[in-house]
């Protein structure tokens, strides 16, 4: 086990970047879009709990190369595209019951239409979900499943879309890679069915692997950490060693904290915070807030279909530390966000 990990602080963007770069001040965050000019040194207690100290980045080049050569480094075409600018994952939930949008698009023509709205919006991949995993939601079998997402699936990736299916079980992820998905999301990343570690490694899709405590049934009752930003460091490594056996190499891997998936309010700012830290992967990034319930929490409870500021808030604040795809609903207003943020910090 790593004995710390770095979590790069000081970023920087644009001109002040390539001068402190070139100056040898700062190190560049997972390509040449961000550069970093201190960590922050994150350990475990002897109770397990974290240590976080300010370090400088000479230190840092003295005492972990290694880590601050991994979070340096470019990342590799993920899914076909190229991390260099951050992507959109626009949300189709083919469900009666999601949180935000239940029923909406929960017949195949019209989820049909609204992928064909979101890819004319800029949404670079449409995530198809048939099952809700909100906070409480009721699991649905794998035949309803395919029954609700296999149709949408095809039909899109049949316009040349690039489809992602969000599924945490193996005969689902089976169908859909049939129906044309290139990219299986799995809110269990591979643990919740026996079968889908093995059917997701031979199938060639790239990956989302999200972090979530518990079961969607009960993931909010009272979520315990020992640090959350450790906690979830430790659950990945295991995560990627297991796939690395099955031959599936980071490359294919994009990593998702899961904020708001057996998180508190407290977790998940943690979590935000440090979640340039993750880059020592050497994967893409994937961040879901969009119109998340700490959203209302944190501003005037309001519903999901009104929380698309604070969802654009903080996706920003996660480009911010680097986050290569963003989760979305509201494809339109996150691609100006990124657009008009892209030009100041250019």
């Amino acid at each position: 086990m790593t004995p710390f990990h770095l979590i790069p602080a000081g970023l920087l963007t644009g001109e002040a970047a390539d001068r402190a770069v070139a100056a040898g001040e700062a190190c560049w965050l997972a390509g040449e879009r961000l550069a970093f000019t201190t960590v922050t040194q994150l350990s475990r207690a002897k109770d397990g709990s974290g240590r976080r100290a300010a370090m400088s980045l000479q230190a840092a080049k003295e005492t972990a190369a290694a880590q601050l050569a991994a979070l340096s480094a470019p990342r590799r075409p993920w899914a076909g595209f190229d991390l260099a600018r951050p992507l959109i994952m626009g949300i189709i939930n083919v469900t009666p019951d999601s949180f935000s949008d239940g029923g909406d698009n929960a017949d195949a023509a019209t989820a049909i239409r609204f992928g064909e709205q979101l890819l004319e919006a800029g949404a670079d991949i449409l995530d198809i979900g048939g099952e809700s995993t909100r906070p409480g939601s009721q699991p649905v079998s794998p035949q309803e499943e395919i029954a609700r997402v296999a149709p949408v699936i095809r039909a899109l990736a049949e316009k040349g879309a690039a489809v992602s299916v969000d599924t945490r079980h193996a005969a689902v992820m089976e169908a859909a890679i049939a129906a044309g998905a290139r990219i299986i999301n799995d809110v269990t990343a591979l643990t919740g069915d026996p079968d889908s570690q093995m059917v997701a490694a031979k199938s060639g899709a790239d990956l989302v692997l999200m972090h979530m405590q518990g079961e969607p049934q009960t993931m909010q009752h009272d979520p315990h950490y020992a640090d959350a930003t450790l906690d979830l460091m430790d659950y990945f490594t295991e995560r990627l060693e297991t796939l690395r056996q099955l031959g599936v190499g980071a490359n294919k891997v994009s990593l998702d904290p899961g904020i708001g998936f057996g998180k508190n309010d407290r977790h998940n700012m943690r979590l935000m915070e440090e979640l340039a830290v993750f880059h020592a992967f050497g994967c893409a990034i994937t961040l879901g807030v969009s119109r998340k319930s700490f959203i209302g929490r944190f501003s005037r409870k309001e519903p999901p279909k009104q929380r698309v500021a604070g969802s654009l808030a903080a996706g920003l604040a996660g480009i911010a530390r680097g986050v290569q795809i963003l989760r979305v609903h509201d494809v339109a207003e996150t691609y100006q966000a990124i657009v008009i943020w892209q030009a100041v910090s250019a």
